[in-house]
């Protein structure tokens, strides 16, 4: 089952696909375009993982200060990140390369506290599309994430659909891509993740607690190119959702320049 939280007609509603668009809890059938798209899910805390796939790590070897070897390259994210399906994400004037990131997000459905890998896919609720947005000009050491990267408001896209884990038999069995402007620019498979979902739950529920809504980014494949205000960014993972993004300037906030410290 797929079900997305959508804002319309002044109250936050469920909907689930519809042939038309989308079909609000109480009947009403809707496109795309007619409602505001949120995070599909009551978002706790959002955990990020850098470097996880192997040919990204190649794409940006000669940038590391990291290695497969070390233990799993973490991050967390407020939820004043978070931007929901169709939604704009700000392109700071003076920034030289800002790049997209498909991931497949997975969302915790019970309390996780030292759970083996064996039993950890039991924690998991189901998953949703991600693109986590990146500015490489102010990462430090080229590739320990810092929060004016990785924390930026309206930067992480999360939707449009939660699609329930009972209906995902293999996460790890998922091709992903990312298009700009309608040309495909990123491809990959989840397959290829260097640190597994049973992996990552047992790593991360080892020093803290995972509770419901909690959600963890799992890396993106290589392919990250920069882009531009304006551009139209789709990422989508097959059977799990089509994410549509796009990048505004600083005008659309009313900011003119940012200052940089």
């Amino acid at each position: 089952m797929k079900t997305a939280r959508v804002a319309y007609a002044g109250a936050v509603h469920e909907a689930r696909p519809h042939d038309r668009g989308l079909q609000l809890a109480d009947g009403r059938v809707l496109a795309e375009h007619e409602v505001v798209w949120l995070p599909p899910f009551e978002v706790g805390t959002v955990i990020a993982l850098g470097l996880n796939y192997a040919d990204h790590v190649k794409e940006l070897a000669r940038e590391l200060t990291v290695s497969t070897q070390d233990e799993p390259l973490v991050f967390l994210k407020s939820r004043g990140a978070l931007v929901g399906h169709r939604g704009h994400t700000r392109r700071p004037a003076g920034v030289q390369f800002m790049h997209y990131e498909c991931e497949l997000a997975v969302v915790i459905g019970a309390t996780a506290r030292h759970v083996n890998a064996a039993d950890a896919m039991a924690h998991v609720a189901g998953y949703t599309v991600c693109n986590d947005y990146a500015i490489r000009d102010h990462l430090e050491n080229w590739y320990r994430p810092n929060l004016r990267v990785k924390n930026r408001d309206g930067g992480t896209v999360l939707g449009p659909w939660f699609v329930d884990a009972a209906d995902v038999p293999d996460p790890h069995d998922l091709a992903l891509r990312t298009l700009v402007n309608g040309r495909v620019t990123q491809q990959g498979h989840t397959g290829h993740m260097v640190n597994r979902i049973p992996a990552l739950i047992e790593y991360l529920s080892a020093f803290m607690t995972l509770r419901a809504g909690d959600v963890i980014l799992t890396g993106t494949p290589e392919g990250v190119v920069n882009v531009e205000v304006g551009d139209e960014v789709v990422t989508e993972i097959d059977g799990i959702g089509r994410l549509v993004n796009t990048l505004v300037g600083d005008e659309a906030y009313g900011i003119v320049q940012e200052a940089h410290p």
